[in-house]
C-alpha cells in the first residue's frame, strides 16, 4: 500500500528526496557571475532538498530562484518587490536560441498562468555547447532575440512574474539539452556555480515562514561588477 501510495504523496511534498545526482561527478558544469548589478538573496538553490525544493526534479537539479530585497512580504503590487523590473545582464557568454517576452505578468499569488516558464531566454554557452535557462522575465522587457551572440555582461531583460511564479524572481538553471527543442521534463539538469571571491561556489537557498509567508533567507549572491571573467 505504502508503495502504491508514493507517486500521490511525492507530488503533495511527502517523502520528497533529492534526484540521485552528485555534482561532482555530473558534467559539464558550468561557472557564471551574476546575472544582476545588484546584489540579490537565494531563495532556493544548492545541492540539497533543504534549501533548494527544485533538486527533486531531474530538469532543475541545481536550479536557482534569485530575488532581492523587500521579497516574501505578501503585497499584491508588482512594484513593491525589489526584484521586480531589475535589469538581468547575460552572466556567460554564448547565443540566444529563444527569446519570448509576449506573456503579461501576474499579480503575487496568482496561480493561473498560461505557460511554466512564462518569458523566458535560453542561451547556449560558448564553453560547454549546454545551456542556460532564464524564466519569468517582464514583459516586453527583452533586448535579445534567437541567433544573437552576446558577452558577458550584456543586458538581456528585466526581471518580472510571467509564467508559474508566485512573486516576482528569476528563475535560472543549466541544462544538456537544447530547451528550444527538447520538453523539459525529459531534460537533465547540471551543475552551475558562480564566480565568488574564493573561486567557484555554489550558493545555498533557504526560505522562512513568518507571519504566514515564505520569506527568502538563503546566502547573499553580490553583484556583477563589469570586472569577474568567466573561467
Amino acid at each position: 500500500m505504502l508503495l502504491g501510495a508514493w507517486p500521490a504523496l511525492w507530488f503533495a511534498g511527502v517523502g520528497q528526496m533529492a534526484y540521485p545526482a552528485d555534482p561532482a561527478r555530473t558534467g559539464p558544469a558550468a561557472t557564471v557571475v551574476s546575472p544582476f548589478a545588484e546584489e540579490t538573496v537565494v531563495g532556493w538553490g544548492g545541492d540539497a532538498l533543504e534549501g533548494n525544493y527544485h533538486v527533486v526534479a531531474p530538469n532543475e537539479r541545481w536550479a536557482y530562484d534569485l530575488l532581492a530585497d523587500p521579497a516574501g512580504i505578501g503585497s499584491s503590487r508588482l512594484g513593491d518587490y525589489g526584484i521586480y523590473g531589475m535589469e538581468v545582464f547575460a552572466p556567460a557568454a554564448g547565443t540566444i536560441v529563444e527569446a519570448e517576452d509576449g506573456e503579461a505578468d501576474h499579480a503575487p499569488g496568482e496561480s493561473e498562468s498560461a505557460t511554466l516558464a512564462g518569458n523566458h531566454i535560453y542561451l547556449r554557452l560558448d564553453k560547454t555547447g549546454t545551456y542556460l535557462v532564464f524564466a519569468h522575465l517582464m514583459q516586453g522587457s527583452l533586448k535579445v532575440e534567437a541567433g544573437m551572440h552576446v558577452e558577458v555582461g550584456r543586458p538581456l531583460g528585466r526581471v518580472g512574474n510571467s509564467g508559474s511564479s508566485s512573486e516576482p524572481h528569476l528563475h535560472l538553471h543549466h541544462q544538456r539539452q537544447n530547451p528550444a527543442e527538447t520538453n523539459m521534463f525529459v531534460s537533465e539538469g547540471l551543475p552551475l556555480y558562480f564566480e565568488g571571491e574564493s573561486g567557484a561556489f555554489m550558493p545555498v537557498g533557504g526560505v522562512t515562514v513568518r507571519n504566514g509567508r515564505d520569506v527568502p533567507t538563503g546566502e547573499r549572491l553580490a553583484p556583477y561588477t563589469g570586472t569577474a571573467e568567466v573561467p
